[in-house]
């Protein structure tokens, strides 16, 4: 083979080495949308929010959205393993449940519903919660959404060195994990939306190319669970908020009382009985030093 033969060869190994690098690079997005849910035809349709009327105690459901179409997987070009992002039902199972401490805390909720992701129609919009607030007799939904990208890249050296020592050898994937978890509580009524609390998080990570897909699901399960607390510590102080937001402003919603509900703090009868007592013997009491005056002044 004479010298411009071996160049011609050379060259053409170099445009297949930076052409696979290239081809190397993946993106895996999993996500769920609550606009997708709600407004699935936003632009023909425009739904107008009426002023809600919170009947207290309120009755919350909370629930995922469905995932997303846009939501995909990706095939690693070396190894050959197809990979798709996405959070089990016992992973989403548990993130509810943390949800539902916060809201089971407050004095004007009387009870919190799970409600199951298969009775979320995707597109389903405010018609689908109608459904789900007469079989559940909810007054308030919180939609629980996520967004997560993994982003892998495959270097020219990594590459290089993947195919002279062996992929179980050389360290060459950058994974990156980025997380958006979102609560959105709205009022299915009035179609408002009463306050929202976001988590995120970031997982970077690097693995060889044949353990790649495992270590990007490992990834995804701790980048949902980073964003997950960050959310619900989010969800924590936003209750208080819109507390606040109701003193401060309480035209923003009117609120009327369940039959034996008068608000957090009102007295039942056995109170309004041990004070009328207590009363009583202040005022036996006090009717008792005056008699001694009295009696002193003559």
């Amino acid at each position: 083979m004479n010298k411009r033969n071996l160049l011609k060869l050379y060259g053409l190994l170099l445009i297949f080495v930076v052409s696979l690098s290239g081809c190397a690079s993946q993106q895996v997005n999993s996500k769920s949308s609550v606009m997708e849910y709600l407004y699935p035809n936003s632009t023909d349709t425009f739904e107008a929010p009426s002023t809600p009327n919170l009947t207290l105690p309120l009755r919350v459901g909370v629930a995922f959205v469905p995932e997303s179409k846009d939501s995909g997987s990706s095939h690693h070009f070396w190894a050959g393993n197809l990979y798709s992002g996405g959070i089990a039902e016992a992973k989403k199972s548990q993130i509810l449940a943390n949800v539902s401490k916060h809201f089971s805390s407050l004095d004007f909720v009387s009870s919190i519903e799970v409600i199951p992701s298969a009775y979320l129609t995707p597109g389903g919009s405010f018609a689908n919660l109608s459904q789900i607030k007469t079989m559940y007799g909810i007054d308030v939904m919180a939609l629980v959404s996520y967004d997560q990208v993994q982003f892998t890249d495959e270097g020219a050296l990594s590459l290089s060195y993947w195919t002279i020592v062996g992929a179980y050898i050389v360290s060459g994937e950058k994974n990156d994990t980025n997380t958006l978890m979102d609560t959105v509580v709205y009022d299915i009524a009035s179609k408002k939306m009463l306050f929202r609390a976001p988590g995120t998080s970031q997982v970077s990570g690097s693995s060889t190319p044949v353990n790649l897909s495992e270590e990007l699901r490992v990834d995804s399960i701790k980048g949902f669970e980073l964003a997950a607390d960050n959310m619900t510590l989010n969800l924590e102080k936003q209750l208080t908020v819109f507390k606040q937001r109701l003193k401060d402003d309480p035209n923003q919603v009117t609120i009327s009382h369940r039959d034996g509900y008068s608000g957090g703090g009102t007295l039942d009868l056995w109170d309004c009985v041990v004070l009328l007592f207590l009363s009583l013997l202040a005022w036996q009491r006090k009717r008792a030093l005056y008699s001694q005056e009295l009696q002193r002044s003559f």
